[in-house]
């Protein structure tokens, strides 16, 4: 689960205890939060629904369920619980816990989420299993990971050039890998889960939006990281940055591909879960 690096997510680098990490973080909520959300709405989450978010973060998209979906309980589970701790909301259990540990079972959910967390194990394809068998029948996994539209087949800008650097610099310190995610559908099916489905969302990448200042943020702490694969210098960085806060900008934002499956009670029993 390492990389050949700086290890994994949250130790070497993306810390949570520097500062500025949940404000980071809470960028990358505000971009995709509402998408999330409102898939988990469509496929029915709701009262009487016991869920686990894995990987919560500050838990944005946990409290929504609680407050706005009106879900019975939240399990947000983290390997650091630092910023999940600080809300009180009725109904919300923090965890903190390793997911990769041969020991995780909290229990069985109508609702499994996990975003942008199985992208950085190298475990990835067990984890998928993992996850499915905590899933109650009836019940639905919801899996949401980064797809790159920056790869060398797109025009070379400041903008692309960093997004690359970047890509590699995460693959070499913290095993980042996003390869795959384009298979979510079809190893969804592979596990026995029915009615499977996909969707992108590409939020736009405007002057001030969070996403751009999640990019900028998240290439700042992840300087040395990108430097050191030596495809950029720092005044290509900042000119990258300078793009991202200006009309000029006229890049695509990496993806992010969800893709959801229901586990049946016959889908149950031939896995053996």
């Amino acid at each position: 689960m390492r990389g050949t690096g700086a290890g994994r997510y949250g130790e070497g680098m993306f810390r949570p205890e520097e500062t500025g990490e949940a404000g980071r973080i809470d960028l990358g909520a505000l971009a995709y939060d509402e998408v999330s959300a409102a898939r988990l709405a469509t496929l029915g989450a709701g009262p009487g629904w016991n869920c686990l978010d894995v990987g919560a973060g500050t838990g944005t998209l946990a409290r929504w369920l609680l407050e706005s979906a009106g879900v019975t309980t939240v399990l947000a589970v983290d390997r650091d619980t630092r910023f999940l701790t600080a809300h009180g909301t009725p109904g919300l259990s923090a965890l903190s816990a390793d997911i990769t540990a041969p020991d995780f079972d909290p229990g069985r959910f109508q609702l499994v989420h996990a975003r942008f967390v199985l992208m950085h194990l190298r475990s990835w394809r067990r984890m998928i299993a993992k996850l499915v068998s905590l899933v109650a029948p009836d019940g639905v996994l919801v899996l949401s990971d980064a797809v790159d539209l920056t790869s060398a087949a797109a025009l070379s800008t400041p903008y692309t050039t960093v997004m690359r650097a970047m890509w590699q610099a995460l693959r070499e310190t913290i095993g980042t890998d996003i390869s795959w995610v384009a298979d979510y559908p079809q190893l969804l099916h592979e596990e026995g889960l029915c009615e499977v489905a996909a969707e992108i969302h590409v939020p736009p990448l405007v002057p001030g939006s969070a996403i751009s200042r999640f990019w900028a943020d998240t290439w700042d702490r992840a300087r040395g990281a990108v430097l050191a694969t030596g495809r950029v210098d720092e005044a290509q960085l900042e000119r990258a940055v300078h793009d991202l806060s200006s009309p000029g900008c006229a890049g695509l934002s990496p993806g992010m591909l969800t893709a959801w499956g229901w586990r049946t009670e016959e889908a149950a029993r031939d896995h053996h879960f």
